[in-house]
């Protein structure tokens, strides 16, 4: 995860443009269930603070059986959600927001330095994520190739926009180095665990993410839409088509492998939130 931040509308594009400041965050889906607890393998970050879901109401056999059609994404989609916020997701949210990036995008106070940083860290999440498809030390991980959701090389577009503003690129931070290791040993150690990245991170952008990125853009960019924010192709269909590849690599797994996915999302919500919260620095 992500989900990887004001200028005044007549200044936008002089050499050194004068920038106002200040926050942002992300936006999802999700299921319930009851997982069976098992040990991660690994220790990046530090769970405190998460709030715990609990994860499993009665499904109704109607339920139950649209989601079986739906395939295993439906089941991630609904997980996610949950972790959502009531301001975030009406329908579905369940947490309580404590942070800032827990809260409406329309009400955050974003930096431009911040959300500088915030892309800068996000770039490094998505070179690791691409790098790690096209090594495919797992087999099915190279079904993820050229999927048409590939964000590095819009945020390389994005990041030589703003040097040519006058502003200095700062190299990744905390967040966002922290968060590509654990991409980096989960790829190798726990590929059910990677591919929950994998959905949270992309699919959370391809939503909440372009919310994110209209709202701040409004605050500090004058409205300018950033590359990072642009897909070719139909976006619905590029997504489709990697849920059915999600959908069938899934099908090989046992149920406590799908279990064990859909646990790992709490994670992927905290490190996408870290670099999150970067937009308010």
């Amino acid at each position: 995860m992500a989900s990887l931040a004001s200028i005044p509308q007549t200044q936008l594009f002089s050499k050194k443009p004068i920038l106002n400041s200040k926050q942002i965050n992300p936006i999802h889906r999700f299921s319930s269930i009851f997982f069976p607890r098992r040990t991660l393998s690994h220790s990046f970050g530090s769970m405190d603070g998460i709030t715990k879901v609990p994860l499993r109401a009665a499904v109704s056999p109607v339920t139950a059986a649209a989601e079986v059609k739906k395939g295993f994404v439906e089941e991630m989609r609904r997980v996610a959600m949950k972790l959502h916020t009531k301001e975030q997701a009406p329908k579905e949210g369940e947490k309580v927001a404590k942070g800032p990036e827990e809260r409406s995008p329309a009400k955050w106070d974003p930096t431009v330095e911040g959300y500088l940083q915030f892309l800068v860290d996000s770039k490094l999440v998505y070179d690791t994520m691409e790098r790690i498809v096209d090594e495919a030390t797992v087999s099915y991980y190279a079904e993820f190739r050229n999927t048409g959701l590939e964000r590095s090389q819009s945020l390389a577009k994005d990041l030589e926009w703003f040097k040519e503003q006058g502003y200095s690129i700062p190299e990744p931070s905390e967040p966002g180095v922290t968060y590509a290791n654990c991409l980096e040993e989960l790829a190798q150690k726990d590929p059910q665990a990677f591919i929950c990245h994998f959905y949270n991170v992309y699919f959370a952008h391809s939503a909440g993410g372009r919310m994110i990125g209209r709202k701040v853009s409004e605050k500090i960019l004058n409205k300018k839409e950033l590359e990072f924010y642009k897909w070719d192709g139909d976006l619905t269909q590029l997504l489709q088509s990697v849920r059915e590849k999600l959908n069938k690599v899934a099908e090989s797994w046992t149920r406590e492998e799908k279990n064990h996915c859909l646990e790992e999302t709490e994670k992927s919500f905290m490190y996408s939130g870290q670099i999150l919260r970067l937009i308010f620095t």
